[in-house]
């Protein structure tokens, strides 16, 4: 069964940095491209960064652009989202998903990152 697993969060001082990691499993499975979303408190899921797993090109929401980085090892697990310059809107469980080649998107349970003021 495809499962995606987040880890990496914690407590982070606003202007810190942090990394979180994603795996998708089973390895075999056949990905078209991983993506984090976040959902702050009270607020609904909004989209963070994807990268595609060929191509490797990335996109990423205009509030996090030049500060957060999305990457994965060549054509293996896991993906990586490094954060920079968080702030405490930045407060949120990060989510990652996979989205297969043919089948649906894959989401994991989340991460909590929490941004100190």
């Amino acid at each position: 069964q495809e499962q995606v697993v987040e880890s990496g969060g914690g407590l982070v001082e606003a202007g810190g940095s942090l990394r979180l990691s994603c795996v998708a499993s089973p390895r075999s499975l056949s990905i078209a491209d991983m993506a984090w979303s976040r959902q702050a408190p009270g607020k609904e899921r909004g989209f963070v960064a994807r990268i595609n797993w060929i191509s490797g090109s990335t996109n990423y929401a205009d509030d996090v652009k030049g500060r957060f980085t999305i990457s994965k090892n060549n054509a293996k697990n896991p993906v990586f989202l490094d954060m920079k310059s968080q702030t405490p809107p930045g407060t949120a469980v990060y989510y990652c998903s996979a989205r297969p080649v043919f089948g649906r998107e894959v989401w994991g349970e989340g991460t909590q990152v929490t941004v100190s003021s």
